[in-house]
């Protein structure tokens, strides 16, 4: 597996624009990416059952298994907009799939920004002829641009692996900073790949992809309306048909693994306010579903997300999240540890030099390590702290 240039147009048949349509002031809000042929299509979306409207539109489109189009707005989540909103997001794939020339079906819609609020789409309808005009494979970070909110940084990679012995790439983009927690996190992500396979094979890649990267992050705890994660591959790289009993079928597997998972740190990385980065490893749990509750009761502790932030090393608030998950655990089996260091040893502190616990917690970058000792299963989530600026972006976002 190589990296390579290029985010959502670096397969081949993909083409992709951006620019301000309005619902913004000034940066690119609005968004197309569009495959030269049908695609084999399929896409993983929020749980919340309070769902956006382009949601509800683009799993109704999947059902066809086909996309050619992705249309997507930011600063706008057309969300509890009722039938009005759902109205929109049906016109907003309809409005560009008849400037493409293609079947409504075949367009996906997205959007992403401020709850409750009617979406411009007289903007959005202006915009198309424009971004269509501006179609072009050179250039997908327009996308990553397009798509932010409260991100600091565009978020996009690409990748070329073998399969059967054609190249083919994998390209992506992804856009989140708040308002993630599993399952998904506050966030979009477009998948594009030149890969000629099965829609069974693809769906179930992108299933496990998701499951070890983007439902395996938390920032606030908090579960959005709009999460959406879709993925296109057209064939252009023909490469005979790949299904999931080939072999060939794990390298593809692994690569939308990386992908999947290079995004989702950046997403934690460029967390809202975030100073501090840290990955939570579970091992030796009974079960993996128990390291999971662990996990996430860690990632989503206020004290332990505030400890982290004011470099207070107070390992015991780790120790009460394990304690506090519902988790049948035996205390006296209990290790954890920072970084490469144990600070609890079957249930009891094992580091009392106080200057070494501070050095541990004024590192960017953590591990913390919970070891219950009690069978074989691991899990392991990304997290970072809560700071005063996510406070301040929170208590003034619409105002």
């Amino acid at each position: 597996m190589v990296k390579v240039e290029g985010g959502v147009v670096a397969p081949k048949g993909f083409r992709a624009a951006a620019m301000n349509c309005g619902i913004k002031r000034k940066r690119k809000d609005i968004g197309l990416i569009v495959s030269s042929r049908p695609a084999v299509a399929c896409g993983m979306f929020t749980q919340n059952r309070v769902k956006a409207a382009p949601v509800l539109v683009s799993k109704e489109h999947l059902k066809k298994m086909t996309a050619q189009a992705i249309i997507v707005n930011s600063g706008n989540a057309n969300c509890c907009t009722g039938e009005e909103g759902l109205k929109d997001a049906y016109e907003m794939a309809g409005s560009a799939a008849k400037a493409l020339g293609i079947s409504n079906e075949d367009v996906l819609v997205a959007s992403t920004g401020v709850i409750g609020r009617e979406l411009p789409l007289d903007k959005i309808r202006a915009a198309i002829p424009q971004l269509i005009k501006d179609l072009s494979e050179d250039d997908g970070k327009c996308i990553a641009e397009a798509i932010m909110t409260t991100d600091k940084v565009t978020k996009e990679i690409a990748v070329k692996i073998k399969i059967k012995g054609k190249d083919v790439r994998i390209g992506a983009v992804a856009k989140g900073a708040g308002m993630i927690h599993p399952n998904m996190a506050t966030m979009l992500c477009f998948i594009t790949t030149d890969v000629n396979i099965t829609r069974r094979a693809l769906k179930l890649a992108l299933s496990n992809a998701v499951d070890k990267s983007f439902n395996s992050i938390s920032v606030d705890g908090d579960m959005s309306t709009n999460d959406s994660v879709i993925v296109m591959a057209n064939g252009c790289a023909q490469n005979v048909l790949l299904d999931r009993k080939d072999a060939d079928f794990k390298i593809f597997s692994e690569a939308i693994d990386y992908v999947a998972s290079h995004l989702a740190e950046a997403i934690i990385r460029d967390g809202e306010g975030a100073t501090k980065f840290v990955r939570i490893h579970i091992k030796n749990a009974k079960t993996l579903e128990g390291a999971k509750r662990i996990a996430r009761r860690v990632s989503t502790s206020m004290l332990f997300k505030t400890a982290l932030f004011g470099q207070d090393p107070n390992w015991g608030r780790i120790a009460a999240c394990v304690g506090a998950s519902g988790v049948m655990i035996d205390p006296d089996k209990l290790d954890i540890y920072l970084g490469k260091t144990r600070v609890l040893k079957d249930g009891v502190g094992s580091l009392k030099d106080k200057d070494a616990l501070g050095k541990l917690f004024k590192n960017t970058d953590l591990d913390v390590t919970i070891d219950l000792n009690s069978g074989g299963k691991e899990y392991s989530m990304m997290t970072c702290d809560i700071s005063l600026d996510y406070i301040k972006i929170n208590a003034s976002y619409t105002t």
